[in-house]
């Protein structure tokens, strides 16, 4: 029985690290993707990575074409609306929910957070992480913490072009700004300007969209069917 236990186990790290890859995009949009190399990258057999592309494709974050092979799917600007969209409802309504005295615990490491977010040499990926805990800081300010999984999971296509949003900017500076006046906002009681504050933030990954679809057209669904083809695919240079 315990070894049953491992190899659930096992199968489930091996699906959670494969869709981090691609939620990081160390695993491209639209990259093709081997089970035999996967399998041999991660020192397992092919079975767990098989097992772990099928639920990543029901996610609709790899598609599988019979015959040819999987791919890392495309971000699919339909899917980004309809995630952002569900995260905006979910997070301005939080807003209006802030008690009149704010958790100090929570001040404190939201303020903590934004100091970290302002530091030299962060790497994007480390910001990345720093936006998540500021905006789920936020929910649990608000009384609403456990909405964040619901969120989360319903957000791979954003996920990914927020990170590809991140890669168009120079430096993650203007987000921090952004966070830094949602904060302030929220601090000082006036509801309204923090709402205001966050649907412009959460909003600001469609104009990233379309800048970085102009460079990069490939890394986006286009609606079609188009079977793809097995090339390499580079996110950014």
């Amino acid at each position: 029985m315990p070894q049953s236990n491992g190899r659930r186990t096992s199968r489930r790290d091996i699906y959670l690290k494969l869709r981090q890859m691609v939620l990081t995009l160390e695993l491209a949009p639209g990259a093709a993707l081997s089970e035999n190399e996967l399998a041999a990258s991660l020192g397992v057999s092919r079975t767990p990575v098989r097992e772990s592309l099928i639920l990543l494709a029901q996610e609709g974050l790899v598609q599988v074409f019979p015959k040819i092979g999987s791919f890392v799917s495309r971000v699919d600007p339909a899917q980004v609306a309809d995630a952002q969209f569900l995260r905006e409802a979910v997070e301005l309504a939080s807003l209006e929910d802030l008690p009149e005295r704010l958790d100090a615990g929570i001040v404190a490491e939201l303020r903590d957070n934004l100091e970290r977010q302002r530091a030299t040499g962060l790497g994007r990926e480390e910001f990345f992480a720093l936006d998540e805990a500021f905006h789920q800081a936020l929910l649990r300010l608000s009384g609403h913490g456990n909405a964040w999984t619901t969120v989360a999971a319903a957000k791979g296509h954003l996920d990914r072009a927020r990170r590809l949003g991140l890669h168009g900017h120079e430096s993650p500076a203007v987000f921090a700004d952004q966070h830094q006046e949602i904060f302030a906002a929220v601090e000082s009681g006036d509801v309204p300007l923090a709402r205001s504050r966050m649907r412009d933030h959460l909003r600001a990954v469609f104009n990233d969209i379309e800048r970085i679809r102009a460079h990069a057209p490939e890394l986006f669904a286009s609606g079609s069917s188009t079977v793809p083809v097995r090339r390499s695919v580079v996110v950014w240079e």
